[in-house]
């Protein structure tokens, strides 16, 4: 690949975060600057934070690429679970382009997060299909197939046993119900065994900031997918959307 920039942000509830980011090392080339998130996150508001941590930065013509906590299908987010329901049916990247005077494209959290471990983490030269699953407050996921995302796969959704999948197995679900690991290991036994079952994977790979204590809970799984921890933590949002920016502007 060659090296080249983009620039990523990582919109969450509480801090937006971003750096430009050197493509070919999938690496931040400059500390990365926080924001915290307004009160009340609209797309407009969300937008003036853009432009704000951009002028952190020195001026460029870099794409950016942007996480947004939702369903984004050509641009447009279609869901809006934990930010504004203004968010529903915006054209992020027409709203975000014209703030900032950057191509800006949008890109679920989850996937950000799947192309970054694919590209440059735990699953980096897995050839066939690799599912990044993020634990936290909720499941987030991302298909991967020889390096091309399918994007948008809510797997978290999935409802197996006549639960929404990530109300019981999400980490959310471990630490307010107050479960051991191994009792928290058990649902998430059914819950990739199901995902085993649907899509026979060649490797999963565990984010969310539960995976930093993977050591707890996956040596607990009985899977014929080889399952591991995601090694670029909370960098792989940000990463990830500069790739899918840069990609999409055909630049990597």
């Amino acid at each position: 690949m060659t090296s080249t920039h983009a620039f990523g942000i990582d919109f969450g509830g509480t801090g937006i975060k971003g750096a430009p980011v050197d493509l070919g090392k999938g690496d931040f080339s400059a500390e990365r600057v926080r924001i915290k998130t307004p009160a009340k996150s609209t797309p407009k508001n969300v937008a003036e934070v853009f432009v704000e941590l951009l002028a952190s930065f020195p001026e460029s013509t870099d794409p950016v690429g942007v996480t947004v906590p939702g369903v984004v299908r050509h641009g447009v987010v279609r869901t809006a679970a934990n930010i504004d329901e203004e968010w529903i049916g915006t054209d992020a990247d027409k709203l975000f382009s014209e703030a900032t005077g950057r191509e800006v494209h949008v890109v679920n959290d989850a996937d950000a997060a799947g192309l970054a471990e694919v590209r440059y983490g735990a699953a980096r030269d897995q050839r066939g299909l690799v599912i990044v699953t993020t634990l936290g407050t909720g499941i987030g996921s991302a298909l991967v197939y020889d390096g091309v995302l399918v994007p948008n796969s809510e797997l978290g959704h999935l409802e197996i046993d006549g639960h929404d999948a990530e109300r019981r197995a999400a980490n959310s679900a471990r630490e307010r119900e107050d479960l051991s690991w191994s009792h928290w290991a058990k649902r998430l036994q059914r819950y990739y065994s199901t995902l085993e079952q649907l899509f026979s994977p060649d490797l999963f790979v565990v984010g969310g900031g539960v995976s930093k204590q993977s050591a707890q809970f996956l040596p607990l799984l009985d899977l014929e997918t080889k399952i591991v921890p995601a090694q670029l933590r909370n960098d792989a949002g940000a990463v990830g959307a500069a790739l899918y920016a840069a990609e999409r502007e055909g630049r990597s």
